[in-house]
Parts: structure tokens; sequence; C-alpha cells
């Protein structure tokens, strides 16, 4: 992604597009997989990481990045690829391997449909598979 193309998709967002917030929305492009807090820091060493966490936080609120609780050592980000700002049509499972501790997007599976009981209301699916991604398994 260029910078150009971070500073059109921020605005499209709502979102001032500050040196920062370019940054930090190149680095979710270009890592094609959901990112701690930690591993953004590690990609990103001119900004600090309270910077960083503003940064996602606007993301966040404007739908701009997917927050993944993962069932590991917390919370992924990851750029919101919907081509709507009302209905989110970038719904896909991901895998944590439980051995490097990666998370991973599984853009071609489907999420399964989940019917819930009268009187519940689903506001976001948060589905995540376990297991050995297919580089830990080699080893």
């Amino acid at each position: 992604m260029t910078s150009q193309e971070a500073t059109q998709l921020l605005d499209h967002h709502g979102i001032k597009p500050t040196s920062n917030r370019i940054v930090v929305l190149k680095a979710l492009a270009d890592a094609h997989r959901p990112l701690s807090l930690t591993e953004l820091e590690y990609e990103i060493l001119s900004i600090d990481k309270s910077n960083v966490f503003r940064a996602l936080t606007a993301f966040r609120e404007q739908h701009l990045v997917h927050v993944i609780e993962d069932g590991g050592d917390g919370v992924r980000y990851e750029l919101c690829r919907s081509h709507h700002h009302d209905i989110d049509d970038d719904q896909h499972p991901h895998f944590y391997c439980e051995q490097c501790h990666r998370t991973f997007c599984l853009d071609d599976t489907e999420v399964p449909l989940i019917t819930l009981p009268h009187g519940y209301q689903m506001t976001a699916v948060n589905y995540v598979v376990k297991g050995i991604c297919p580089e830990c398994k080699k080893r």
C-alpha cells in the first residue's frame, strides 16, 4: 500500500491522515495477517507504543480494523477490507497456531451460519480455529 492509498483509505473512513496513522495503516496492510500491538511495535520502530495504540483506537472506532480475540495472548488487529460502512462483508475465520502463537486469516473459508435463540442480537462474530500451522508442522 502506498502512502497515497493509505491517505485515501483514512479519508474514506473519516480519519485524519496523520503521518503516524499512515505508517500504522501501511504496516497492517503489508502484514497480510492479524498482528498484536507488540508485533506492530516491532514492525514500526519509528513510532512509540502509545502512538501506535492511539492509531489503532481511531481505526477501531471508524471500523477500519477488526479486533480479533484469538484465545492466545490477547488481541490482534487486521485491516478491514469491507466494501460498506454499515455491513461488514469481510467476515472470515482465523487460525491460531498454538506453537508459534501467530494468527492467520482463512479468507477462503466461510464463517458458519449461527442461529441464535429468540431475543439475542448478534453484533460481531469471532471465529477462531486452534491448532498447528503448516510451517510449524514441518519442523
